[in-house]
């Protein structure tokens, strides 16, 4: 399979203080286990594109656009939740993160690459409509998500979430429109503290308890997520692709291993093989621990390239 790997330099002058969690150290850990495991020379490199107004406003509204433009070159850190800041360059980052997903969409439509991973901070799942959260400002997927029904009409799409948190700013943006299917599973009672009680037709939410293995993992996926996507039958997968709740990761309280995301790309590799002519968009959410975040984004990413 032809796999693009989507990043930008501005990743790495986004920061939100010193000794916070999502760092651009995380960057250097994928990178660096890429490189170790000979992978990254099998993948076909893309410097992303920067998302326009008229993309981010398709998700977002414009007052929130107009606050975030309006203060990015404000000095220092702008705080824009209670874990969540911009420095001068975290404006140009989050404009590129977004914007590597609808790239990434348009490679998979032109038959360019088959699939793609998009290597970005910030992470987007918790940024909905008119506010940034959790370490978020813009909505990464839903961006390329609402690219994708616009600019080439299709009818269905799905968003796979497997963060240890509920991708909260997803479901905001989506909870009316039944184009979108959103499956996740979450570690619950767990921040955003969301998403256990706002299942529907085409949001298909799992909670999972402190403490859950690759063993419940693999239930959840098996008994709710892939019965809903064989009736949806998605023409796009987009994956949040969270690390999180790896159990090294001692910030998410869940115990997934490599082989568990391994097992989740593949079963996601045989839906989109079935409805979706093959098309799947990945991009990065959570993952913290840096050692465990490398090798789980290695090897999903060498499932999705079948290397």
């Amino acid at each position: 399979m032809r796999t693009a790997y989507l990043t930008h330099d501005s990743y790495r002058k986004h920061e939100m203080g010193i000794d916070h969690p999502e760092s651009p150290e995380r960057l250097n850990a994928i990178n660096d286990q890429l490189i170790a495991s000979g992978i990254l020379d099998h993948l076909i490199h893309y410097d992303a594109q920067a998302a326009s107004r008229e993309q981010l406003s398709r998700v977002h509204d414009a007052d929130y656009l107009d606050w975030i433009f309006s203060h990015a070159a404000d000095g220092g850190l702008i705080l824009l939740d209670g874990d969540t800041s911009m420095n001068q360059f975290s404006l140009n980052a989050a404009l590129h993160a977004a914007g590597a997903v609808v790239e990434a969409v348009d490679l998979v439509m032109a038959g360019e690459v088959e699939n793609a991973f998009c290597c970005v901070r910030p992470p987007g799942h918790h940024a909905g409509r008119n506010g940034a959260s959790g370490f978020c400002i813009f909505n990464n997927v839903a961006v390329g998500a609402a690219h994708a029904l616009n600019q080439y009409g299709l009818k269905r799409v799905a968003i796979l979430d497997f963060d240890v948190h509920h991708g909260d700013g997803t479901e905001d943006i989506f909870h009316d429109d039944p184009r979108v299917m959103l499956c996740s599973t979450f570690r619950h009672p767990f921040y955003p503290h969301k998403g256990a009680d706002s299942s529907s037709d085409h949001i298909i939410n799992v909670p999972l308890a402190a403490g859950s293995n690759g063993e419940t993992f693999r239930t959840a996926i098996t008994e709710y997520w892939l019965p809903a996507l064989e009736r949806f039958q998605p023409e796009f997968i987009f994956i949040s692709a969270g690390f999180d709740a790896h159990i090294d990761d001692d910030m998410g309280g869940l115990a997934l291993k490599e082989a568990d995301y391994l097992w989740v790309t593949e079963m996601i590799k045989k839906i989109a093989a079935q409805y979706a002519k093959n098309r799947i968009v990945s991009c990065l959410e959570g993952g913290y621990e840096l050692h465990a975040l490398g090798r789980s984004v290695m090897t999903h990413i060498k499932s999705l390239s079948c290397l």
